[in-house]
């Protein structure tokens, strides 16, 4: 569990430190992620205190018959994506959505009853794209700050070009929206956070490393696989994204 939940921390940390989700502690989220602190029961609790990306890794546990949801494996598939995302069953992922989120989302739930969702996964960035309100905010015409946090709180990935001190400038791909659809744009240099008194996830970073990022932090390196792997699930999130705002009167059901 160590390992899982060390990712997790880096990952989760830069949200729940804006406030957006998690428990009110995210010095102690931030030192477990930096210092790589063996897990126990108060990491535990912490990541249980985080009611968005809890469920999705109690799902793909599950579905995968491990008993961990902090399991290393499980943590990488729903930040990252890996094999295990296919062993949970699209109707499986529409019923989770639908228990778990429908009393939450009120009128929006009606806005995606007849809008297919195959291919998708329990991946961070569908539950971004599609459970949270911001693309049918850009339905309706307010684009900026919907586009800015659908841009931010997906897991992204980029390219170091230059670290200066705890600032990592990195080449990456924003999203954008031209009124009709999601899609990412050409590169440009973005900066990110390295680190913060001192703490940060990723030690000694160099030019050339391929980095993902979740808001402002930098959260891991990614191999070449795991980089495609990123890509390929943050497509089928787009593709969600995508039908939801096509068919606006739709569901993540179909």
């Amino acid at each position: 569990m160590t390992a899982g939940a060390i990712r997790f921390c880096r990952y989760a940390y830069a949200p729940n430190a804006l406030g957006y989700c998690g428990p009110e502690d995210a010095r102690a989220v931030l030192e477990h992620g930096a210092a790589g602190r063996a897990a126990g029961p108060d990491l535990v609790r912490l990541a249980r205190g985080f009611e968005g990306a809890w469920p999705y890794l109690s799902l793909i546990a599950t579905a995968n018959g491990i008993a961990d949801p902090l399991d290393d494996r499980v943590v990488e598939a729903y930040w990252v994506g890996n094999r295990l995302l296919r062993r949970v069953e699209t109707v499986d992922l529409g019923r989770f959505v639908e228990e778990l989120f429908k009393p939450r989302m009120g009128r929006r739930w009606a806005a995606l009853s007849d809008t297919p969702m195959n291919g998708s996964v329990p991946h961070h960035n569908f539950h971004v794209f599609v459970v949270y309100p911001w693309v049918g905010m850009l339905r309706l015409g307010r684009s900026v700050e919907p586009l800015r946090v659908l841009d931010r709180c997906r897991i992204r990935w980029g390219t170091v070009e230059q670290i200066e001190d705890a600032a990592v400038f990195v080449r990456s791909r924003p999203l954008l929206f031209d009124g009709v659809a999601l899609a990412l744009g050409g590169p440009r240099i973005e900066r990110a956070v390295g680190s913060i008194d001192g703490m940060g996830f990723v030690t000694d970073l160099r030019p050339g490393d391929r980095v993902s990022m979740h808001w402002d932090w930098v959260c891991e390196r990614l191999s070449a696989h795991a980089l495609s792997t990123l890509k390929r699930n943050t497509d089928r999130a787009l593709d969600a994204a995508n039908n939801v705002l096509r068919h606006p009167a739709g569901s993540v059901l179909a």
